[in-house]
């Protein structure tokens, strides 16, 4: 029996039985569950023998490595919401944690430097690429466009609404809510975590879950669709786009960037597409028009970065 056709079919199986036994991973539908004889339920993640913790989200680092086992067991390839501009997808080395390993590689060899949500923010090299720290996404910035509607909801209705979703379906403490701004039809939800305890989740994890909701692709186990309502009133989002701003400078072409450039954006489109910009486009290297012919152009708003 071939290996992928084998976990399909376990997966088939053990979600059947784990459906019997009520042994689910609520925050998590790519696990396989079980319980034991003492009717202890545990869940490991989909192709690994990583336990997930089901009361709290799980890493990114992971739910993309899970990602990547059903990829290949539908035999897909394409483009998936491409975290990493034209890096494409790939599979990712996470630390025991759970997070991301500072220095990632696709299946060509081909290395890069990431931060704490997975995106690449250094030029790429071979494997003897030096990645001393994985540097933290201090800042994201969620941007948001409803549906047209016959007049413009309350900016603070719009604001406690999301804010209660943050807190009650993302488990995020509301102290790394910066901000949630509405100017007709946009929003914009400002997360700050310059660091965070142990039994805080990560905003990196929180950005991945809600984008993967906005998609109608939860990574929850209802995998029901996502329904916010302001005083009653459908939020219907029809664009999304995703910034992540890292605490340190990136290392792309440095000698030729202004001086004012201190932070790096990238942006993960509801398209499904994520382009690295403010940066890239002045560097001039001889692998540019595969760059240009590979990423979608995205124009960054003007945010007031901190």
């Amino acid at each position: 029996m071939e290996p992928l056709l084998g976990l399909c079919l376990a997966l088939i199986l053990a979600g059947a039985s784990s459906a019997l036994n009520n042994c689910t991973c609520a925050t998590n539908k790519w696990t396989v569950c079980a319980q034991d004889g003492s009717g202890n339920c545990t869940c490991m993640l989909v192709g690994s023998n990583h336990k997930v913790d089901c009361s709290t989200l799980t890493s990114k680092c992971l739910l993309m490595k899970a990602k990547m086992v059903l990829l290949k067991e539908k035999h897909f390839w394409g483009h998936s919401w491409g975290l990493l501009d034209n890096d494409g997808i790939y599979n990712p080395d996470c630390e025991d944690s759970g997070i991301f390993k500072a220095r990632q590689c696709n299946h060509t060899n081909t290395c890069w430097c990431v931060n704490t949500a997975g995106v690449r923010r250094t030029e790429k090299g071979d494997k003897s690429l030096n990645c001393s720290e994985l540097v933290r996404t201090s800042w994201i910035y969620i941007e948001l466009k409803h549906k047209k509607r016959p007049s413009a909801f309350s900016g603070s209705d719009v604001a406690n609404a999301l804010k209660h979703l943050l807190e009650s379906r993302y488990q995020l403490h509301s102290k790394y809510i910066a901000a949630i701004k509405y100017d007709f039809p946009f929003i914009q939800i400002r997360l700050n975590q310059n660091q965070k305890s142990r039994c805080d989740v990560d905003i990196a994890d929180v950005a991945y879950y809600f984008e993967k909701d906005i998609k109608n692709d939860s990574v929850f186990h209802s995998n029901s669709a996502l329904t916010v309502s302001v005083n009653g009133d459908a939020l219907d989002i029809e664009e999304l786009q995703i910034y992540y701003v890292d605490e340190k400078p990136p290392v792309f072409c440095m000698r030729q960037l202004v001086a004012n450039v201190s932070t790096v954006l990238t942006a993960v489109t509801l398209t499904g597409f994520g382009v690295t910009v403010l940066v890239t486009w002045l560097c001039m290297r001889k692998n540019k028009k595969t760059e240009i012919t590979e990423m979608d152009e995205v124009r960054v708003p003007s945010l007031q970065l901190p």
